[in-house]
């Protein structure tokens, strides 16, 4: 991506952004703050910058006059960085120069870790699961009669050196025809051993040359969204990608709910035919939109929490929710994708990551392989942060892992005005320190129509440090600010956006309830990572690396998630994002026998800790819900710009 240098006056902070952005995300990035009320939608008209060097694209909007866009004017929302520009902030007050010598970072998210087909090659980690080897075979002769079963085997053991062959009846019934569609020259699907002692599966022939159509799929299946992935095990390349909502929403939505569901009279079978059919239609889409054709996927690999894994199977679930809590299976066989009800051709064969407990399921286990945290010498925090909380620690010697309930908080729920990240959805925020005015960036740029997560997580973060709110989450009934008001009785709110500003027709608001469903969220993760650490002997300044997954990971502002004290203090820079760690794990799966290899291991060698069963649990739990913490000595930069940002104001009025 091509990028430019954004330079903010008075601020004289500089920033390298994409070409593209908007100058609104550009600020929010470098720290500087710009009154800007309505998401980004160009309404409100607050967000105005002078434009002093360089270009910009758009920008311009009825609530700009001609003469204010002859002089530069431009709406920092909607105006496009094109290329290095210099851009100045208006100061209207003398009171609001006070912002410029406020204590600001720029905004900080995770490093995000790509995964690389060739990595996987140069650390010998690649071993082919599959191969598809063309044949040009003599037709059969009076001379030469022998069997085509026989025939075919001998020029595979020829070609490849292939050994320890198998070739199953369906197989047998297919290849008189097979072979002489396009006169004995075909294609053969071949099925690699995980293990060294294990048999080379003849899984497809197909007639003339399909050696360079090898394809897998990848599934990952969380309790609210399915993602699937096409790969071409040729090249590692992703020729497709879909997601969807989980059609098991409809019965409940969460994994208690559905757990209820499926006792009742054919309710299993509903959910296993429902989220089959989730996956179907995601196939379905994918496959036509990439030409390919069914006959050339040899595999699916699927990851799924406990629950979720349960159902696709249709095996009872009943007992994931009574004490002790015992799942069926954490390791299951690989079965036909026909049995359970994909569309798929016969051969292709699904694989479903095993689980470690009923709490940490194949999801988590595909995300510890998908990081390679199990290969690597660095103590290793691993958090998939979603309405569930799944935690790992460790490195190539061992592991230990836990979950806990956050509650949907981080997804919106709980919240009265809370929503998914979708369009409206108000993902970014900053606060003046003096007007207590805030800047709003919203999903797609559109009319606010309420707050996602990791908007939610840096508006309070934010709140906090800037003393609007105290550690508890109450606002400071006596700030001067319109927007501070008593919503309901002892209830006091924050207006984010006032009525004719939003896509809802009615204020929105942060309330004090909210706040406190947050810091319960944020206490149950902070808590569990705490917890799992002195579990295993282990301090947080012994962590080398955090590793953050999920799609609320690649959003949230890390100092403000350590200011909320969601995530314990570390440097910036040693928190990685990997997306979706579930998929990422799923695809690896899909592409080398050595790491499905390897996962029945990291299962074995993961020790798992029941928090609700674990005492300090509950200690840890009730330290953390303030923000950040009882105790602040843990937070020792925010504690340091807390002081001198005290100091800072002292100073100001005197």
């Amino acid at each position: 991506m091509e990028t430019a240098n954004v330079t903010f006056l008075p601020h004289n902070r500089t920033i390298s952004v994409g070409k593209g952005e908007r100058l609104i995300r550009a600020a929010l990035q470098a720290g500087v703050h710009i009154n800007a009320s309505c998401g980004g939608g160009g309404v409100c008209g607050k967000c105005r910058i002078k434009v002093e060097k360089g270009s910009v694209g758009e920008g311009i909007s009825e609530r700009l006059s001609e003469e204010d866009v002859a002089k530069g004017y431009r709406l920092a929302c909607l105006a496009t960085v094109q290329g290095d520009i210099t851009v100045r902030v208006p100061v209207e007050s003398a009171i609001d120069a006070a912002v410029l010598n406020q204590p600001m970072t720029p905004r900080r998210t995770a490093k995000i870790k790509t995964f690389d087909f060739n990595s996987l090659k140069e650390k010998g980690l690649f071993i082919a699961p599959v191969e598809k080897i063309y044949l040009e075979l003599a037709p059969p002769d009076a001379a030469n009669n022998m069997p085509d079963v026989s025939r075919l085997l001998i020029a595979l053991r020829q070609h490849n050196d292939l050994h320890k062959l198998e070739l199953t009846l369906p197989m047998i019934r297919r290849l008189p025809a097979e072979l002489r569609r396009e006169n004995f020259r075909v294609t053969v699907t071949v099925i690699k051993p995980v293990r060294d002692d294990g048999k080379n599966v003849i899984a497809n022939i197909q007639a003339g040359d399909h050696s360079g159509e090898s394809y897998a799929l990848a599934v990952d299946i969380g309790t609210t969204t399915v993602y699937v992935q096409l790969i071409d095990l040729n090249t590692g390349e992703i020729k497709g990608e879909r997601g969807d909502f989980n059609g098991q929403i409809s019965y409940g939505e969460d994994v208690i709910s559905r757990i209820i569901y499926a006792e009742k009279a054919g309710g299993l079978e509903t959910l296993q035919s429902v989220i089959t059919a989730t996956i179907n239609r995601l196939i379905g889409q994918i496959l036509k939109a990439s030409g390919i054709d069914r006959q050339d996927i040899a595999s699916i690999t699927i990851a799924a929490n406990t629950t979720m894994t349960q159902l696709l199977l249709a095996i009872d679930p009943s007992y994931l929710r009574r004490a002790p809590y015992v799942p069926a299976a954490t390791l299951y066989p690989l079965v036909p994708a026909v049995a359970i009800g994909l569309d798929l051709a016969e051969h292709t064969n699904a694989l479903v990551y095993p689980q470690i407990s009923s709490y940490v399921g194949g999801d988590i286990v595909s995300g510890i392989m998908g990081t390679g945290m199990y290969r690597d010498e660095e103590l290793t925090l691993f958090l998939d942060i979603g309405t569930n909380a799944e935690i790992v620690v460790g490195n190539k010697d061992w592991l230990a892992c836990a979950a806990c309930s956050a509650g949907p908080a981080f997804e919106g729920g709980g919240i009265e005005f809370g929503m998914r990240a979708t369009k409206g959805a108000i993902e970014d925020f900053s606060l003046d320190p003096v007007t207590f005015e805030p800047m709003l960036v919203t999903v797609g740029g559109a009319k606010p129509r309420g707050i996602c997560g990791s908007g939610l997580l840096t508006m309070v973060a934010l709140m906090f440090e800037m003393g609007v709110i105290d550690n508890t989450g109450k606002f400071h009934r006596s700030l001067l600010s319109k927007r501070i008001r008593e919503g309901q009785p002892g209830i006091w709110e924050y207006v984010l956006v006032w009525r004719d500003e939003t896509d809802i027709d009615r204020d929105i608001t942060l309330s004090e309830l909210d706040i406190e469903n947050l810091i319960r969220a944020k206490g149950a993760i902070y808590s569990g990572c705490m917890t799992l650490l002195t579990e295993v002997g282990l301090g947080m300044e012994q962590i080398e690396r955090i590793i953050l997954a999920g799609g609320f990971g690649s959003y949230i502002d890390l100092e403000k998630a350590m200011t909320l004290g969601l995530l314990p203090e570390i440097d910036p820079e040693r928190v990685v994002f990997i997306g979706n760690g579930s998929l990422l794990g799923a695809r690896m799966c899909s592409l080398t026998n050595k790491i499905r290899k390897d996962v029945v291991e990291v299962t074995r060698k993961t020790t798992n800790f029941e928090l609700s069963e674990t005492p300090s649990y509950m200690t840890n739990y009730v330290a953390a819900m303030f923000i950040p913490h009882t105790e602040i000595e843990k937070f020792p930069r925010l504690r340091k710009r807390l002081e001198e940002r005290k100091k800072l104001m002292m100073g100001n009025q005197m």
